[in-house]
């Protein structure tokens, strides 16, 4: 193989988490104006952002068993373009039950790409002389800052919402298929690939919990933060949609800084602090019903969650007893559930106690982050990301 090729195949992959960041920020800057367009209450939004959530998670174990049977690069091009075609079917879908299954597609199409491209990126680092599965997480959080700050600006000066998400899928198609091109190749198939969803085992309950509370809160947040500003507190759509760009553009900070603090702190630190933190910035913001506060409460969510997974996952990998693919297998699993139950939750007790309590919800998932965070080891070996580089071969 060309010794240039890995380096290719990275700043390909990195193309790919950005722009995957940048669309699915863009679907989210233009909730508010989906629902207010169906007349859709609280409740009623939770249950049809579930759809794309049930989508992602039923799209796995397909992605997974195709992934071992063409490869990772087959499937990220598949999964990469038809995602970026799928953005504007919510937006054009005439009724409300449309919206649900356009939804299901822009999840499943996400689900499967998340898969691959983390695929791809385990065949890519094994070939690279360092890890790049953490910088490539920061860089889907960077992308996320970056579509949900070209949203704000293009709702700002005027533009439409079919405006803005046509634009954003020809320039991402565009892009896409000029980075698929440095991909490495699959080795032919021989194998399928490991099941996604295992029971997890009985020593991994804490760090299972910790990674639910995480996704719960980051599927609560991505959801809910632009309906909660533009409803609740009365902003603009693009004062709005700053509410997510702050919680990725913290959460992409906190990744990319998270390995330096692990090993100063030890990661039961890092989590017990940035968890109570982040459980007590929230709150006071949701009391004071700040705009500026608010936002910034999100970002500080943002922070104090993004370290949590790759954290637990490598404690995961250190489980006595239980192969490392299983145990992460498990706590993914268990993450998962959160991400899925997360935006429901908020808008069943929405419609119950009213936004502004509801997403008390995330503070009280981000304290109890840092309750369990006892769950983890006091010191952090290795890193997470070449436990997981090491747990999920190539396909042959």
């Amino acid at each position: 193989m060309n010794a240039t090729a890995p380096v290719r195949a990275r700043v390909g992959l990195s193309v790919i988490f950005f722009v995957n960041g940048v669309v699915l920020a863009s679907w989210v800057a233009h909730i508010p104006s989906v629902k207010a367009r169906h007349g859709i209450s609280d409740g009623g939004l939770g249950i049809v952002l579930l759809s794309m959530a049930a989508g992602a998670v039923l799209a796995l174990p397909l992605a997974g068993w195709l992934i071992g049977r063409f490869g990772s690069r087959a499937m990220t091009c598949v999964a990469a373009i038809g995602f970026c075609l799928a953005l504007p079917l919510p937006l054009i879908s005439p009724s409300v039950g449309l919206l649900a299954l356009a939804l299901a597609l822009l999840g499943a199409c996400n689900g499967a790409l998340d898969l691959s491209m983390n695929a791809q990126a385990v065949l890519v680092e094994a070939r690279y002389p360092r890890p790049i599965m953490s910088s490539l997480d920061g860089l889907w959080s960077v992308g996320c800052v970056a579509g949900a700050a070209v949203a704000s600006a293009a709702m700002a000066v005027g533009a439409g919402s079919m405006t803005h998400v046509l634009a954003v899928t020809v320039v991402s198609v565009g892009v896409v298929a000029v980075a698929l091109r440095g991909l490495l190749p699959s080795a032919p198939p021989g194998r399928d690939a490991a099941p996604v969803f295992v029971r997890p085992p009985a020593a991994l309950l804490g760090l299972g919990l910790l990674t639910f509370c995480a996704l719960l809160a980051e599927g609560a947040v991505g959801d809910w933060s632009a309906v909660y500003l533009h409803d609740a507190l009365g902003t603009t759509p693009a004062v709005a949609a700053t509410g997510f760009a702050a919680f990725a553009l913290a959460m992409a900070a906190g990744r990319f800084g998270g390995d330096s603090l692990a090993s100063a702190l030890g990661p039961r630190a890092l989590l017990r602090a940035s968890g109570a933190v982040a459980a007590a910035r929230l709150a006071g913001a949701l009391l004071l019903k700040s705009p500026p506060a608010t936002v910034i409460g999100f970002g500080i969510v943002g922070l104090g969650i993004g370290n949590v997974v790759p954290v637990v996952f490598s404690a995961a990998g250190r489980v006595a007893g239980f192969p490392a693919g299983t145990t992460l297998a498990a706590v993914a699993t268990t993450g998962y559930t959160g991400y899925l139950a997360g935006p429901p939750l908020i808008g069943l007790a929405a419609e119950l106690i009213g936004l502004p309590v509801a997403l008390g919800l995330v503070s009280l998932a981000c304290a109890l982050i840092a309750v369990t965070a006892r769950a983890l080891p006091a010191s952090r070996p290795l890193g997470a990301d070449a436990l997981l580089a090491s747990s999920t071969p190539e396909p042959g």
